[in-house]
């Protein structure tokens, strides 16, 4: 079935500008829309009246853009939001992928909250100068209608590192996440410069913010410590660093060597570890409900600013 964005590519126009005339709004000119409505017809295009229904006022419903559904992590952050939106008086859908993308153009929701590293800035930006309300969790956007609700990294990662400066291990060894991601990105540099900083080496190993990369990164690293001890491993997420941690404990040559994994995120399961991790810890459901909070303001036309959310380091 035909659907707007196959027009809008065949026209060579924004999505956002196929939906606008398709529902006869005033923001694109008439040549373009008679243009449009003609590739429609051609290409045999069906309207979503239900979606067209909803346009015409506003949905109170929220699309919370999310590049997985694995793990404990976004349950608590998706628990965070719905709680806010409840109270807010309106209800969330947790989407992810392409099609989901045209949710908010489409007038189905009323803005949108991105957590999701494959929504493309483009997009965000197009969708912001038409007007939209977009809140960020995973990127740094400068418009108008954006704002970033971000973790902060940098804090977290340094108070992680300085808890190394007495191990006396040489060499760090860094899981990183996925490549492109913004935290990611931001953990990676700051540990590197504060590693540098306490006059050790670090090697890097590739990893994808999941418990399968982790596992996969300390295989690599067991190749390559020989006969260090202790082992000091500092994951960019605590998913790797369980399944840093699930390697060496079922790898018998290890058996007898300090292996010292730090983590970020504080997950409830890295607690039970024996031993346990420590880990970068902060509010999953805080971070939910004031991104929710700052998009509710934004559709309402108050003031908002940028947030950050707050990140210490945890011992055992």
């Amino acid at each position: 079935m035909t659907g707007i964005k196959e027009i809008a590519k065949r026209a060579n126009v924004s999505i956002s500008t196929v939906s606008y005339a398709l529902n006869n709004s005033p923001r694109v000119s008439e040549k373009t829309k008679q243009r449009i409505l003609k590739i429609a017809k051609e290409m045999n295009y069906i309207p979503n009246r239900a979606g067209q229904n909803l346009r015409r006022k506003q949905t109170r419903i929220i699309g919370v853009h999310l590049s997985s559904y694995s793990g404990s992590f976004y349950g608590e952050l998706l628990d965070g939001i719905q709680h806010m939106a409840k109270e807010l008086g309106f209800d969330i859908i947790a989407c992810s992928g392409e099609k989901s993308r045209l949710f908010l153009p489409q007038g189905m929701i009323d803005g949108i909250i991105v957590l999701d590293q494959f929504y493309p800035d483009e997009q965000l930006l197009e969708y912001a100068n038409d007007g939209h309300s977009i809140v960020v969790l995973d990127r740094q956007l400068e418009h108008k209608n954006i704002r970033h609700v971000l973790l902060d990294n940098k804090e977290g990662i340094k108070q992680a590192v300085q808890s190394l400066a007495t191990s006396p291990a040489e060499t760090i060894d860094i899981i990183n996440g996925p490549k492109g991601n913004f935290d990611s990105r931001e953990r990676l540099e700051t540990a590197t410069r504060e590693i540098s900083k306490l006059g050790k080496k670090f090697r890097i190993y590739k990893g994808w913010f999941t418990e399968e990369s982790g596992f996969i990164a300390a295989r690599e690293i067991a190749r390559e410590v020989g006969n260090e001890s202790p082992i000091e491993i500092l994951a960019l997420n605590d998913e790797m660093g369980i399944g840093a941690y699930n390697y060496f404990k079922k790898n018998d040559r290890f058996k007898g060597t300090e292996i010292n994994i730090t983590g970020f995120d504080n997950l409830m399961v890295s607690r039970y570890l024996d031993p346990r991790m420590n880990s970068v810890s902060f509010s999953k459901r805080e971070w939910g409900a004031l991104s929710m909070n700052t998009l509710y303001k934004m559709l309402n036309g108050q003031e908002t600013e940028d947030k950050l959310i707050s990140t210490r380091f945890l011992t055992t």
